[in-house]
């Protein structure tokens, strides 16, 4: 049976973020909902978008699975929106830091875009 997952909440993403719990994470997302992701390898005017909440539930699937810390440093949120920032590390020290925007209707994310940097 298949989680109930309530309003997304900085508390809320905090937890599911810091727990690698991606059907928690994925379940905060509209089914409609497009994530936005800016970085070295997808730029500005070529982010890369993952459209609809099963593409956005397999992109956490493959991150929550990789073996590596996630801690949510900073988040606020009205009742439109939700910012957060973020830094991860892998074991080998990699680290990874990222600050992100997101837009929220009845609750659950709409659109969310990702600004990361990561070592190397």
């Amino acid at each position: 049976m298949a989680k109930t997952i309530d309003k997304v909440s900085v508390t809320g993403l905090k937890r599911a973020i810091e727990e690698r719990d991606a059907e928690t994470l994925a379940g905060f997302y509209a089914d409609d909902a497009v994530m936005r992701i800016i970085d070295q390898n997808n730029p500005p005017s070529n982010p890369r978008e993952i459209a609809g909440k099963a593409a956005i539930a397999a992109h956490y699937a493959d991150i929550c699975g990789r073996a590596m810390t996630h801690r949510v440093e900073a988040g606020v949120a009205d009742s439109t929106h939700l910012a957060f920032t973020q830094s991860c590390a892998y074991p080998g020290g990699g680290r990874v830091f990222f600050s992100a925007m997101l837009e929220l209707d009845d609750g659950k994310i709409a659109r969310q875009t990702v600004v990361q940097a990561w070592d190397g």
